[in-house]
């Protein structure tokens, strides 16, 4: 329900997403904006898969008879058309000749290493069938197919293809701006001097590299203290410049709640979802602009993240690549409150079972580093066996 509450915010705000053109290199990680078909074969010509000898096939029908040796073909060359009862040594991936229909390797053929003086070479072939280590033009893709739908998310292997294919551009979704805040008196900056009652601020770092690896712009507003309108004149000078506002900390209903009190004239809601950890959201706009509110402990501001956020920019966005979700069986019992959906960490082992990792508490950042897997434990349910199946995501 609450993603369903933020999606409400978000689409109408945020989508259709701007475009731009961009090299290549620049797409990586990029959702793409617009189907790109074929503009050539692939490959673009019939080839050879095998260093060999380019035949043809009928000329090896009996496997016996010798066939006189022709000029190689070297990859790059235009080979003249091969004659009948002649082998043309190939490399692989050149241009198969005109007449050949077939490639025998070179570690099946037996060369004449004596020829006669005077006499041309020879080359004694076993019997090949047509297509035999061909590759043909367009057996990959044929011009004009559909190459990558839009919506891709393009990595490596994608960008590989379209190199392949001579572009050298492609139109992606334009980044998201996000300005990211976390409140509290207690938090310093990592590498300042640790004093009583205080502690090292985890969330924008963890924040910061969720939203660059779900490849967003980040711009990081760092501390906001809890003090009157601190954090209104933040936002207030960002919000020409930013497309989102995420907070941490500061929604709770207790006395100190920054973020919560300076959003009481704005319309953003603030209510407590059924999950564990993360309990404490809000959503909403600040001066026209979408702003998500989560809770103020690590791995609380984690899991919103992945819970809420992280889904909605795949949705949008065709970025970052969803995480992957898939069920395996828990190494040992747990329990977990049932009237909450609980997401754990977890380690997938060896055997490809789930190992619960640390805690339930929201703390727990060194659990959280060591874990690979988010585990998911539905509303409803308070005990589960070992061995009982459990949905969890590769994280």
């Amino acid at each position: 329900m609450h993603r369903q509450a933020i999606r409400k915010v978000l689409f109408p705000l945020l989508t259709p997403p701007r475009v731009e053109r961009v090299p290549l290199m620049k797409a990586m990680g990029r959702g793409l904006a617009e189907t790109i078909h074929a503009p050539t074969n692939l490959p673009p010509f019939t080839n050879s898969q095998m260093d060999g000898y380019a035949v043809r096939s009928s000329d090896t029908a009996d496997g016996q008879g010798q066939l006189r040796v022709a000029s190689p073909i070297p990859a790059g060359a235009v080979p003249a058309p091969l004659t009948g009862g002649t082998a043309a040594p190939i490399m692989t991936g050149a241009l198969l000749p005109d007449g050949a229909d077939a490639v025998v390797p070179v570690e099946r053929a037996v060369p004449d290493h004596f020829p006669s003086p005077g006499l041309e070479a020879t080359v004694r072939l076993p019997e090949t069938a047509a297509g035999t280590f061909v590759r043909c033009a367009g057996s990959d893709l044929a011009t004009g197919e559909c190459a990558l739908p839009a919506g891709t998310v393009l990595g490596p292997r994608q960008l590989g293809l379209l190199a392949a294919l001579g572009i050298t551009e492609v139109v992606v979704n334009q980044k998201l701006t996000v300005l990211l805040a976390t409140t509290g008196d207690e938090v310093l900056e990592p590498g300042d001097k640790l004093a009583p009652g205080k502690i090292y601020d985890a969330n924008n770092t963890l924040l910061e590299s969720s939203m660059l690896q779900a490849g967003l712009n980040v711009v990081r507003a760092g501390i906001v203290k809890d003090e009157p309108g601190a954090l209104s004149e933040l936002l207030q000078i960002h919000t020409a410049h930013v497309d989102l506002i995420v907070t941490s900390g500061g929604v709770s209903a207790g006395a100190y709640e920054p973020v919560r009190q300076t959003m009481a004239d704005h319309d953003v809601e603030f209510s407590h979802v059924a999950i564990q950890p993360g309990g404490p959201q809000g959503v909403g706009t600040f001066e026209g602009i979408p702003i998500l509110a989560f809770p103020g402990n690590p791995v609380s501001c984690y899991v919103s993240f992945e819970m809420f956020l992280r889904p909605l920019l795949s949705e949008m966005f065709a970025a970052p690549t969803p995480r992957i979700s898939f069920r395996a069986p828990l190494s040992h019992p747990l329990t977990s409150p049932p009237k909450k959906h609980q997401v754990r960490r977890g380690v997938l082992l060896a055997n490809s079972t789930v190992r619960l990792e640390g805690g339930e508490g929201s703390h727990l950042l060194g659990a959280l580093a060591r874990s690979n897997v988010l585990v998911h434990i539905p509303e409803g349910i308070s005990e589960l066996a070992e061995g009982s199946e459990v949905e969890v995501w590769a994280v």
